[in-house]
């Protein structure tokens, strides 16, 4: 049993929800929505991410064997659900907003139609692929507005929340805006091109620096990034540019990021070395990054790992899957400070003359509103529909940076209204 790919990733209540729906007989239409109540702080905006991996899940979801025997055994359960969950697929429709969109509160960016016990039982896992992608995607997106026109690598599996994480990271960031990952397995996995220069244990491992430069030179005469930093960067940085050979450029990985990068710079260029890149890394986020750029600090490229794989500032947001509609009615909570808008709903975006976001309305599904539609069919009858791949993603959320600031966000008067009316029917 693969652990990331069995229908038991998944919260217990899932599962004791489904047995009291089967002995019901309650599994009409229900539709869910996945949307983040909230920005945190820090965030003008949510970069949605991790369709493809939410598609994957719900066309592979099944109960096998191993699952079946688990759930039979552990105590929780009657007989005979076993049987009902070894005949489970998932047979509904998904309308999700494409990967790359800006989003932001209240705005539903995922949404399934499903019977219910289906849909209910998707819930955990969707949340867990989308609300990571999606957390990582927005922090590498405003990395990414911190560095115009500057190289960004993920450098962040080794900080990574499990393996996973690190490698859907790698992919999130990439779709964000980052030009590739440290993260080797990213490559033959989703086609992101990938980065490495070495470790300061190469360098300590050699009788000498310049010894450990000639010999990473050699074994890689088209690529000699040089790590500077093991014992003196400005040492370094000379010895680097000495290096007999073809020099790609110098890492600097601590210090003062400013200084030692001009420093660098003059070597560099002096020696002859002026298309060579400065690279730095080093506990980096938008904000330092954003000053070095600021300050005018010679650097090519960052490489960003444990705030961008972590999400250091904001590592989680307030995303839920909520139930909408069920048998043909609109549904909602209204828990204080949780209370969802009811119904199918729609998102559509109005641009500015000058091709800027203007104004989202939230709607529901039939309240035709001016603008794109934003959540567009997936999947069909419990099949994926074609999707235009990362390449694509990664183009769609480049343009919508380039048309923030973020715009308005109104409730449409026909949603209200339908708020309304269910509060009034329960």
């Amino acid at each position: 049993m693969d652990p990331l790919s069995s229908a038991l990733l998944t919260d217990l209540y899932q599962l004791t929800m489904l047995q009291a729906y089967y002995e019901q007989e309650m599994t009409d239409t229900a539709v869910f929505e996945l949307f983040v109540r909230k920005l945190p702080p820090g965030r003008q905006f949510l970069v949605a991410a991790g369709l493809e991996q939410a598609l994957d899940y719900l066309e592979g979801l099944r109960f096998g064997p191993e699952e079946l025997a688990w759930i039979e055994r552990c105590g929780h359960f009657k007989p005979g659900f076993a049987a009902r969950l070894e005949r489970l697929r998932f047979t509904g429709e998904v309308h999700a907003m494409p990967e790359g969109t800006l989003f932001f509160a209240d705005e539903p960016i995922l949404r399934v139609t499903a019977p219910m016990p289906e849909a209910q039982l998707a819930e955990t896992r969707l949340l867990n692929l989308v609300h990571f992608q999606t957390v990582v995607a927005s922090k590498a997106a405003h990395v990414r507005l911190a560095a115009p026109g500057k190289g960004l690598i993920d450098f962040g599996l080794r900080r990574a929340h499990g393996a996973e994480a690190g490698l859907l990271a790698a992919r999130a960031a990439y779709l964000a805006g980052f030009d590739g990952t440290a993260t080797a397995l990213a490559a033959p996995r989703f086609g992101i091109p990938v980065f490495g220069t070495m470790a300061h244990s190469f360098v300590e491992a050699h009788a000498s620096e310049v010894a450990a430069f000639a010999h990473f030179a050699a074994a890689f005469p088209d690529n000699a990034v040089l790590l500077v930093d093991t014992y003196d960067s400005i040492e370094g940085t000379r010895r680097a540019a000495a290096t007999p050979g073809r020099l790609k450029g110098v890492r600097l990985d601590s210090g003062d990021l400013d200084a030692l990068s001009r420093e660098a710079r003059r070597i560099l260029d002096a020696a002859g070395h002026r298309e060579a890149i400065v690279f730095a890394s080093g506990n980096l986020d938008e904000a330092r990054i954003a000053a070095l750029v600021a300050a005018g600090a010679p650097i090519d490229s960052f490489g960003v790992g444990t705030s961008l794989t972590t999400s250091a500032d904001a590592p989680y947001l307030d995303a839920v899957y909520k139930l909408q509609e069920y048998a043909g009615l609109a549904r909602r909570k209204r828990s204080a400070g949780k209370a969802t808008w009811p119904g199918r709903k729609q998102v559509w975006r109005e641009l500015d003359a000058a091709g800027r976001f203007a104004r989202d309305v939230v709607s529901v599904e039939r309240d035709a509103q001016v603008g794109e539609v934003l959540l567009v069919p997936a999947m069909r009858a419990g099949r994926r529909l074609p999707q235009p791949g990362l390449e694509h993603a990664r183009a769609r959320c480049r343009s919508q940076l380039a048309r923030l600031p973020a715009p308005r966000v109104e409730i449409a008067p026909a949603l209200r209204r339908l708020a309304e009316d269910v509060d009034r029917r329960s």
